[in-house]
């Protein structure tokens, strides 16, 4: 413990990108113990259970049909929780001390020592806590109290716990503010071709903390993506109990602007004459938008392609680990999306990190809902008291964020026909407004489930860019109304992937379109999916549908793998042709289909199809060259066009038989440009093991039931057992059934769809074994 901190006083001057914290995480060694109603002094932390933080209580327990979270929270269990350490921190002259909790979920109290430091109420806030006053030299005792005990507070899975990172920061007493740092870019020049030729980088930040008036000296540097350093000095007064703002500038010619394409970052750091230093990445960019020429990036046109994404990671839960947010992005930008929705919640520092690094932009979103409750103890109960202040929050902490192209200020509120709404929306705008030098449009998702509609247009007029929830059809009348309004579906149903590009592409005033969602994930238990006649019947709001517990509606399953409506909706947007080959289920072959609002007709990657040998079945090619053909066996079948008249579909009503499928995409001059291959796989004789590319310190490792030939064996539901040597830990297991009843803490799995998912910390060999 005294190594770990004569380590973090050497590191009191460092600060990560993005305006992390300065000092270290305090990652491992906490207890916890489930308890309500008891003061910090009487926890025993000694009997408690260790666990290291980002933590999710809740998803480490099977799901259950009574959990208090219900079919919203995906039927996992909630609770209030206590958290504790001992940390051995040196008591030094001249250093103020804060803890800094990336989020804590919900209503959190935070106790140094049996003293009540702070807390904070939203769990999705990042709040810190000075803790100066209450450390003694010597081992200090933290306690955090969380209490998500209040069902239901969520309309999804939220997970329970510190399960975002928890630093402790020290800084001398004159210090640079935290998260007071704001870089934006002006004066952008363009060259005849569109190129970037100059651009001008603003930032300011704040001192605060001298004991006695005096002058800092303070050098600010402006870091290059290529390492090129650019320094400015100046000397800042600094008077006790007072900020001093400090504003400075940087021309840059030739500069390296960020877009999806080009993620280029620059840093800009602060050092002080005491010691302090500060710094945060940024990237020069310029976002546009209006009705008549669209949205335009950098000077050039963009479309929206977008998808809404819950902040839980799959079967981690909600647990913010760094390897993971990596891989959400990851996995968004390789199904060809350019821009996310945090729907409807501000996500983690770490994912918006990797949004920069990446290149996926981002819409992000304070709240799902304003005074009115949609449950009975979600954020209603705190919006009179912390709505404005969660979104300076939200605003202060993420604005250098490049990825961050708007702030969403609300989701479908209940409120929204009354005037009160209008009052409302202003208010939260402002307060993203005043924290924003770059003055992001402001935007929010309106939604309607009756005939009203152009009621809402004071409401939106609040906005800059208007959000419409499944309500695009509206939007050519609406620009009739109001010319100058500029719209994104900020929701839209999978299955209108083709018309809604097709109003994207032709409606210069309709910038993007934002599909729910981008990935399963848990809770909203049964969205999206589809059923068979004679089972429990409807939507997920209309009932529970236990033993669902997860959502079906994401392109992308809870595991990480694609859907075919992926790939469709990809190539829709694709500036390069791309085909994809998949197989309608028969509609008999498990019972009548019955289709519900989220979901689409099941579409599998298989020919696969016992019992069903000798009937009809549909074979689906989405595609994006102009033919393509498709051989059963080796032989052709025959040869359609794919174009925007076929919606880029061609499909083949064949008779299944036991064999091969093969569909070849064609180029305008009759060449084959790209082939796809299905085969009917035989009887299970092993698991084959795929790992991702390395998230960080996190291992994805795909494990696929496979026939003598190394086919996929679509239909094995056998028990996977994972088994690791060395360092390597099993943190997860999942597979992509909605219906599988056993939490992800398991090491051993069911396969579904002859797949099932493994994640591991650390090095070392995975195995993978069959049992029934």
């Amino acid at each position: 413990m005294k190594q770990l901190f004569t380590f973090f006083l050497l590191l009191i001057a460092t600060l990560a990108a993005a305006q992390s914290p300065t000092g270290v995480k305090l990652s491992d060694g906490w207890r916890f113990v489930i308890s309500d109603a008891v003061h910090p002094d009487d926890v025993n932390f000694t009997d408690g259970s260790v666990v290291s933080v980002p933590h999710d209580w809740s998803v480490t327990h099977d799901f259950d049909s009574i959990a208090p979270s219900g079919n919203d929270g995906g039927y996992l269990p909630t609770a209030c929780l206590w958290y504790g350490r001992v940390v051995n921190i040196p008591r030094t002259s001249g250093l103020r001390h804060w803890l800094y909790f990336e989020g804590a979920y919900m209503h959190s109290e935070v106790w140094v020592n049996g003293k009540l430091t702070g807390g904070h109420p939203y769990g999705y806030s990042s709040f810190r806590v000075d803790v100066t006053d209450a450390l003694i030299s010597g081992d200090n005792t933290i306690s955090v109290r969380v209490d998500n005990s209040r069902q239901k507070n969520s309309r999804w899975y939220t997970g329970t716990g510190l399960y975002r990172h928890v630093w402790l920061e020290a800084r001398p007493l004159a210090h640079i503010v935290p998260q007071s740092m704001q870089t934006w870019s002006s004066n952008f020049d363009y060259d005849a071709r569109g190129t970037m030729t100059q651009a001008k980088v603003n930032f300011t930040f704040a001192l605060t903390g001298s004991v006695e008036t005096a002058t800092r000296r303070a050098f600010i540097d402006m870091v290059s993506p290529d390492g090129q350093t650019t320094r400015q000095t100046i000397d800042v007064e600094v008077q006790p109990d007072v900020i001093s703002v400090v504003q400075c500038s940087f021309n840059v010619a030739n500069p390296q602007p960020w877009s999806p394409a080009t993620p280029s970052l620059y840093t800009m750091r602060v050092s002080l004459d005491d010691g302090d230093v500060a710094s945060t990445a940024f990237g020069i960019r310029q976002f546009e938008y209006d009705a008549a020429k669209g949205a335009r990036l950098n000077g050039q046109p963009i479309i929206i392609n977008g998808a809404c994404a819950h902040h839980d990671n799959g079967i981690l839960g909600a647990a913010s680990l760094d390897g993971a947010e990596r891989r959400k992005v990851w996995l968004l930008r390789q199904a060809g999306f350019n821009t996310v929705r945090t729907s409807h919640n501000p996500p983690s520092p770490a994912f918006l990190d990797e949004c920069d690094r990446q290149g996926l932009m981002v819409v992000c979103e304070a709240f799902d809902g304003w005074r009115d409750a949609k449950t009975s103890h979600d954020y209603s109960t705190l919006f009179d008291e912390w709505a404005t202040t969660d979104c300076a929050m939200m605003v202060q902490r993420d604005r250098n964020h490049p990825s961050i192209i708007a702030w969403s200020i609300g989701n479908e509120i209940i409120e929204r026909k009354s005037p009160e709404a209008v009052t409302r929306a202003a208010m939260l705008a402002k307060a993203c407004r005043d924290n924003d030098a770059e003055c992001r449009p402001i935007t929010q998702a309106l939604a309607a489930w009756d005939p009203d509609w152009e009621i809402y247009d004071p409401l939106a007029a609040e906005t800059d860019i208007v959000g419409y929830n499944y309500m695009l059809h509206k939007a050519e009348g609406d620009h009739e109304r109001v010319p100058s309004r500029v719209i994104w579906q900020t929701e839209s149903y999978p299955r209108e992937a083709f018309t809604n590009w097709q109003r994207v592409m032709s409606q210069p005033y309709v910038i993007g379109d934002f599909v729910w969602t981008g990935l399963d994930y848990i809770g909203e238990s049964g969205i999206g999916r589809h059923y068979y006649k004679g089972d429990v019947e409807g939507e997920h709001y209309h009932r529970p549908l236990w033993p669902w517990h997860n959502s079906c509606c994401g392109d992308i399953d809870i595991t990480g793998l694609r859907k075919p409506i992926s790939y469709y909706r990809e190539m829709l947007y694709a500036q390069r042709p791309l085909m994809h080959l998949s197989v309608r289920e028969p509609n008999g072959y498990r019972g009548e289909v019955q289709e519900t609002l989220w979901g689409t007709y099941p579409t599998l990657d298989s020919w696969l199809w016992p019992g069903h040998e000798g009937k009809t079945i549909t074979v689906e090619i989405a595609s994006t060259y102009p033919h393509v053909r498709l051989y059963q066996d080796g032989k052709l079948v025959g040869e359609q066009a794919t174009n925007e008249e076929s919606q880029f579909l061609a499909t083949f009503d064949i008779t299944y038989s036991p064999g091969s499928i093969r569909a070849e995409a064609l180029d305008s001059q009759g060449n084959v440009a790209h082939s796809e291959e299905l085969h009917t796989a035989g009887a299970p004789v092993a698991v084959r093991l795929v790992e991702e590319p390395l998230h960080g310190d996190l291992r994805y490792i795909h494990a696929f039931v496979v026939d003598k030939d190394g086919h996929r064996v679509m239909n094995a539901d056998c028990r996977l057992l994972f088994t690791t040597t060395g360092a390597a830990t099993i943190i997860a297991t999942g597979n992509a059934n909605p219906c599988d009843p056993e939490g992800y803490h398991h090491s051993a799995r069911r396969a579904f769809r002859g797949h099932a998912l493994c994640i591991v910390r650390d090095s070392g060999d995975i195995k993978c074994e069959m049992s029934k």
